[in-house]
């Protein structure tokens, strides 16, 4: 491995902080944009949506609030990676000027609805994708499936193809962040988490010793239901979405599970318009970066 592998696997394991989740892709843009003021008026093309959420994304890096002391990561989209912040490749930019570990979206958006989950779409470009992420020192990647229903089937075809799709990240040398995210809105969500942990173990239990994965979970309907996960020598780190919780929910939920951390993404940017200022940009971006990195590190995880 190399010493910049070396010393972002360091700066993830150990690391007091969270993880920035700027990855929207062409799906979920629009809405990001649109609650970031920027409406569907304001582009005609996919080439200016992208270059207006870059545009966001890059206020938001280089803002004077978003530093290494409380933000471990970013999660970036492949579009951004392709682009670059203050003249540099944005993920070294956040590596080498800010010390933030970078991390690449890979999935490609959901399948359709079948046994009750969403499973991930083919990723054609998976060895180019890979390539990319090792050109711009990239440490991980992450890949999203959805469960709606407690469907045992379902989840396990889930958790197969993400573990599937793991071995080929760390083949490739990077660290695969796996999510399979369970719908927070979901009448059977505990149900789901249940079937859910009981597969995950058992993918983890087979992967040999330097074979490292890192989890991003929904904040489970129990507290602390995941430490079976967090304590287990095959993960890295076990971080959480907000998955349509507010700010407020979302940390407090997550400040009474011991040893997971944030990766939030509408929940991180939740306040912050194109109209403000860059002096009241700057002070809703450090607030939401305070209440998210408090709850990372919440007393009740020590």
């Amino acid at each position: 491995m190399s010493s910049v592998f070396d010393a972002q696997y360091e700066r993830f394991s150990t690391g007091a902080g969270f993880l920035a989740a700027l990855d929207q892709s062409g799906g979920s843009t629009p809405k990001a944009l649109r609650l970031y003021g920027v409406p569907e008026s304001a582009y005609h093309t996919e080439d200016e949506m992208f270059d207006l959420i870059h545009q966001m994304r890059t206020r938001i890096i280089t803002s004077p609030a978003f530093t290494a002391e409380r933000i471990l990561g970013a999660i970036l989209f492949e579009q951004t990676v392709d682009r670059e912040i203050k003249g540099l490749p944005s993920a070294r930019y956040l590596w080498d000027e800010l010390g933030i570990v970078p991390f690449l979206k890979i999935d490609k958006g959901l399948a359709e609805l079948k046994d009750g989950v969403q499973i991930m779409k083919p990723i054609p470009p998976l060895a180019e994708e890979l390539d990319k992420a090792n050109a711009n020192e990239v440490f991980g990647t992450k890949e999203r499936s959805l469960i709606k229903q407690a469907n045992e089937s379902g989840i396990i075809a889930v958790v197969d193809q993400q573990f599937e799709l793991a071995d080929k990240v760390m083949d490739a040398g990077l660290v695969p962040i796996v999510e399979p995210e369970v719908d927070i809105t979901a009448p059977d969500k505990a149900e789901s988490e249940a079937i859910l942990r009981e597969q995950i173990l058992a993918h983890l239990d087979a992967l040999p010793e330097g074979r490292d994965v890192a989890l991003k979970l929904s904040l489970p309907s129990e507290d602390d239901f995941y430490a079976p996960l967090v304590a287990h020598d095959r993960v890295v780190r076990v971080v959480a979405l907000s998955g349509g919780y507010s700010r407020d929910e979302a940390n407090a939920r997550l400040a009474r599970n011991h040893g997971i951390i944030a990766s939030f993404s509408r929940a991180l940017t939740e306040g912050l318009t194109a109209q403000q200022s860059d002096a009241e940009f700057n002070a809703t971006l450090e607030a939401s970066i305070a209440s998210i990195h408090a709850a990372s590190i919440a007393p009740e995880q020590a």
